[in-house]
């Protein structure tokens, strides 16, 4: 029996993924130069410093 792939249903991870990786291409595209770890946590959406490392640190 042969079952039909509905192509409506999208895969949301992986879309998003695509959508990060299309911002980050952008953003170095329009660099004049290396971009730094902290434009790069901006592109992201990401906190970067001491903040961002507390919040990624197990707690007991």
């Amino acid at each position: 029996m042969r079952q039909y792939l509905d192509l409506r249903v999208h895969d949301r991870v992986a879309l998003d993924e695509i959508e990060l990786y299309a911002e980050m291409l952008s953003a170095v595209a329009s660099a004049e130069r290396p971009l730094t770890v902290a434009e790069i946590d901006m592109v992201l959406g990401v906190r970067s410093g001491e903040a961002g490392r507390r919040e990624l640190t197990p707690q007991d």
